[in-house]
């Protein structure tokens, strides 16, 4: 396969790609290069869809952060999973703010729904709670403040 032809077939693969949901630069090439194109044409591919305004890894990290932080995952795992594809730390940082989201108000909504019914003054509830939420990507203080709220007190835990 010519240079032409190797740009074309990445260039159309990643559009493709793109035409279902964002996808950061470095996904998108380490997609590409599974499919076994040529490093120099994804790489040509990558920055002509760049210049076209098609590929935007702070679009995707606007988009990715809001998605999770929906599904209730909190800032330190979106921030997590945001670095894992590459995104710049002050794409990252932009995207949380975008979010507008009240982290200790979200996890102690999920920790609500999540740990409905059960005792919050039970040692092996507030490890599981706090356990659960850690692992969701919340702050310490963010999943102390939900275990607070849920055992209906204000002191510290």
């Amino acid at each position: 396969m010519d240079d032409a032809a190797a740009y074309a077939d990445a260039y159309n693969k990643a559009l493709a790609l793109l035409a279902r949901r964002e996808y950061s630069r470095r996904d998108l090439a380490r997609r590409l290069a599974a499919r076994g194109l040529d490093a120099d044409a994804i790489e040509s591919a990558l920055d002509r869809l760049v210049e076209q305004g098609f590929q935007n890894d702070e679009r995707f990290a606007g988009a990715f952060a809001r998605t999770r932080a929906a599904a209730g995952y909190g800032p330190v795992r979106i921030r997590a999973e945001l670095c894992g594809d590459g995104v710049a730390d002050e794409m990252i940082e932009a995207a949380l703010e975008s979010c507008e989201t009240d982290w200790p108000q979200l996890a102690t909504e999920l920790a609500q729904r999540r740990f409905a019914g059960k005792n919050p003054a039970e040692p092996a509830v507030q490890r599981k709670l706090l356990g659960f939420l850690l692992r969701r990507g919340f702050a310490q203080s963010d999943a102390y403040a939900a275990l607070r709220s849920l055992s209906g007190r204000e002191d510290s835990v």
